[in-house]
């Protein structure tokens, strides 16, 4: 026993000694990590469809993901897995509520915080002009749920100003975020009270000098924290995102003070960029997480699989583990080439889904196709679930914050009945037509996970007649009275 017990101090000092793996924002109490397992395969992108400025968060056992929409709307998507991301649902999670951030939402990142998540994101005020009115928001859950529900909380700061992120360093709170200043797109920060409030004015912290920042355009931007043994990093993103030398930098806290220029160290060269060889062009706007069981660090960020592509919707999500330096700075590596499976984090225990069953929360039943049938027209209804595939459907996102229902058991779609706008019209199944009576949106509802399905076309939600909790209840579309029978939840099936 003696001896067992020796055997565990020594692991555990060695750990000690070790020093922490990569912390990027405070966990929710209660997390529990996933036992150890080998990683679960998967592929880059983690999102091909609205890519740009990605940030993935892991919590109880799963990840979340969030990326620019350039729309009025955030949508994230959940997995068990890394790989699962790539085909997750795209829920939306909040819609503009306002016309000083109706439009353009770029670059939102999710942090937790006093049992509270808080999506920080940048919003312009009209749709003609957007850029010039951009401007740095957030919201607040209602819950530890992060899909929400979300309520808005505040504007943070009335300039121009762009991806805000949030330091925690000795117990205080900073806004990072990057605004322009003297010819240049500068970082700066601001303290703050608490995740909703500043308590003080910006001070920049970092400008372009050296060459490479200024490829395209004189830019630091995009400042993302990393935390490892004692030391605070900031990586952030250089040069103009238009360019294929976009690249991320980085800056080390050498001071005492946070809020000063003196305090942070810049390194002279780039600590990720273009892999020519690998078709990888314009690397950045990253973001930061570990493995579900903590040995392990991870990068997200998104790029472009062509020197010509811009800084639009083309870009794509993307992730892979780094290692860190004997000295104790991060080594991002190099980014590899789109196609190539690589092992997933460590410690994910659960199976990567390959469709989604749709429980209606009334009823506890699923969204079915009459009969198993294949034919164009077969209705769609709920039953008792049972696993048949025609009760499986993939969520197929469209690049325009809707999705398609794929039935996995026929390959068709689910369909509004002669495009109606009528309440009662049936919910069926048929072959794609690329039209938005088969488009639909599901939009967080509850905690939980409960969403409704809403129609592109007829902005009306799937619904359940009368309530019934009957087998072979038929589903249509009607008008949203905030029940149960319209409410579902995405359940993975594998």
């Amino acid at each position: 026993m003696a001896r067992r017990l020796l055997t565990l101090l020594s692991a555990l000092l060695l750990a000690l000694a070790l020093g922490q793996p990569a912390s990027t924002q405070a966990a929710p109490s209660g997390t529990s990590s996933a036992q150890a397992a080998e990683g679960r395969p998967y592929t880059n992108p983690v999102k091909a469809q609205k890519g740009a400025d990605p940030w993935i968060s892991y919590h109880d056992g799963n990840y979340y993901l969030v990326s620019t929409s350039w729309t009025d709307v955030i949508t994230m998507r959940k997995s068990p897995t890394l790989a699962g991301l790539a085909t997750a649902p795209s829920v939306q999670v909040w819609k503009g509520d306002a016309a000083s951030r109706c439009c353009n939402i770029w670059a939102p990142e999710l942090h937790y915080s006093g049992g509270r998540w808080y999506l920080y994101f940048v919003a312009g005020q009209n749709i003609a002009d957007y850029n010039p009115t951009q401007r740095v928001h957030v919201l607040e859950s209602a819950g530890t749920d992060p899909m929400g529900p979300y309520t808005y909380r505040n504007q943070l700061g009335s300039t121009w100003m762009l991806d805000p992120s949030v330091l925690t360093l000795n117990g205080s709170m900073y806004l990072l975020g990057s605004a322009s200043g003297g010819g240049t797109q500068n970082l700066v920060i601001a303290p703050m009270s608490n995740p909703y409030t500043l308590s003080g004015s910006f001070s920049t912290i970092s400008t372009p000098t050296y060459d490479w920042e200024k490829s395209g355009g004189t830019v630091n931007e995009g400042a993302e924290v990393l935390q490892r043994g004692g030391k605070t990093f900031i990586v952030y993103s250089a040069s103009g995102c238009w360019t294929p030398d976009y690249k991320l930098g980085q800056l080390t806290l050498t001071g005492s003070n946070p809020l000063s220029a003196s305090s942070w160290t810049k390194k002279s060269t780039p600590v990720f960029q273009r892999n020519n060889a690998a078709g990888v062009y314009g690397p950045g706007h990253n973001g930061f997480f570990t493995s579900p069981d903590g040995t392990e660090s991870w990068i997200v960020y998104h790029a472009n699989d062509s020197a010509s592509e811009g800084c639009d919707n083309g870009r794509t999500a993307r992730a892979q583990k780094f290692t860190w330096n004997s000295d104790g700075t991060p080594n991002l590596g190099t980014p590899v080439a789109l196609g190539t499976t690589l092992a997933g984090p460590s410690g994910e225990s659960a199976a990567t889904p390959t469709a989604y069953t749709v429980v209606n929360r009334a009823t506890g039943k699923c969204l079915d196709v009459n009969d198993s049938s294949t034919a164009d027209g077969a209705n769609v209804q709920q039953w008792t679930c049972n696993g048949g595939t025609q009760q499986k459907w993939r969520i197929e996102d469209q690049g325009d914050d809707t999705s398609r229902l794929v039935n996995v058991a026929s390959g068709k779609v689910l369909d509004t009945a002669d495009c109606s706008a009528a309440d009662g019209a049936d919910l069926r199944q048929w072959s794609w037509l690329n039209n938005t009576c088969q488009r639909f949106g599901p939009v967080t509802t509850a905690a939980g996970g409960w969403v409704r399905i809403v129609n592109r076309a007829s902005g009306k939600v799937a619904d359940v007649a009368d309530c019934s909790a009957a087998d072979g209840a038929d589903v249509r579309q009607w008008s949203w009275l905030n029940n149960n029978c319209q409410q579902w939840k995405l359940t993975p099936a594998t």
